[in-house]
Formats: C-alpha cells, sequence, structure tokens
C-alpha cells in the first residue's frame, strides 16, 4: 500500500531532431496579392537524433538520460535508468522517497518483468492504466509539445547542441508549468 502522499512521476522519452522542419503554421508569410509564393519544398527530418528519456514531477525535471548512438531502450538498460533515478530522487527530493513513489510510465520497456521486479526491489510503485493510455500521458500532451515547438524548424549540428537546447528550454520553465499537470493527472482519480 502506498501512502496516498505518494510523490507523483512520470518517464518518457522523445526523439530529439537535429533538424526538424518548421510546421506549415510556423512558416506562413504575410503577402500581397500580385507576387506569387514562393513554391514549398517538402523537406524531410534530419538523420541525426537522440531518444531522450526524461523523469519529471511536479517540481520540475528530476532525470534526463540520452540514450547513446546504436543503443536501445529495453528493459535492462531502463532497468539501469531506474536504480541511476533513485539515487538522484534521494539527493533532490530527500523526504518524498520515503512517502512512496508512484511511476506513470507505459511502453512496453516498463512494464516487463525484469523491470516489474526492479521496480518493487526499489519500493516504486506503478499507477496501474492501459499501455499507451492518451489520457495518462503526462508528458505527451503538457512537457513535448512545447519543448518540440522549440525546437522545430531550428538546425543543429551535433547531439550536444540539440541536447544543451532542450535542457535550456527545461531550465527556462516556471514552477507553475511543472505543477499544472499534477492537477490535471489528480483530478482524472
Amino acid at each position: 500500500m502506498i501512502s496516498c502522499r505518494a510523490q507523483l512521476v512520470t518517464m518518457d522519452e522523445t526523439w530529439l531532431c537535429h533538424y526538424d522542419p518548421d510546421t506549415k503554421q510556423q512558416s506562413l508569410e504575410w503577402r500581397h496579392s500580385g507576387p506569387p509564393r514562393p513554391k514549398k519544398f517538402r523537406v524531410q527530418k534530419s538523420a541525426g537524433k537522440v531518444l531522450a528519456s526524461i523523469f519529471w514531477d511536479q517540481d520540475g525535471i528530476l532525470l534526463i538520460d540520452y540514450l547513446p548512438t546504436g543503443q536501445t531502450i529495453n528493459a535492462e538498460y531502463y532497468s539501469s535508468l531506474l536504480v541511476q533515478f533513485k539515487d538522484i530522487l534521494k539527493g533532490k527530493r530527500r523526504g518524498n522517497v520515503t512517502k512512496g513513489v508512484l511511476f506513470l510510465h507505459n511502453a512496453s520497456a516498463h512494464r516487463a518483468l525484469v523491470t516489474q521486479k526492479k521496480l518493487a526491489y526499489l519500493g516504486f510503485h506503478c499507477r496501474d492504466h492501459p499501455p499507451y493510455s492518451p489520457d495518462l500521458a503526462p508528458s505527451d500532451y503538457h512537457l513535448f509539445p512545447g519543448l518540440q515547438k522549440q525546437l522545430k524548424g531550428r538546425h543543429f549540428s551535433s547531439d550536444a547542441e540539440v541536447i544543451a537546447a532542450t535542457e535550456t528550454w527545461l531550465d527556462g520553465q516556471p514552477f507553475d508549468f511543472f505543477f499544472e499537470w499534477l492537477t490535471k493527472v489528480r483530478a482524472t482519480d
């Protein structure tokens, strides 16, 4: 049984592209009716990208892991991330760890038996919900849209540049930004 005061933590992954073209909305321009509009060519996303796994709660970002090139997220990799997360959580949110941690995550690597055993060993609990449930993906509707909008249309020459831009945007979010998602999720309880 977990405490009703358990710390609610969510984790999800997102791709950070070296170049993600502008949306049509972003590239609109005001023009007079006379001259013809320039042709817009379809632009592909760049081949360079990095996968970011972001753990966060009502107080902000707890851990960001950038998947090394050539690696995939599987149950073993995710389990090692959980151990790293527990150590970081102890340092950042000392008192909250003893009240319990309630996870919101839903990908297959998160639901694997190895992962479930690691969660139990670390004393974490998961909120039961169907995999990929759209109403319980706070990262997808609250965190990632603003981040992707910030990165869209910009060119980055390396993983380090796109990572720096990501962390700058995340660090610049006000406290209320992270707190908002908790009230939305708790309202669904």
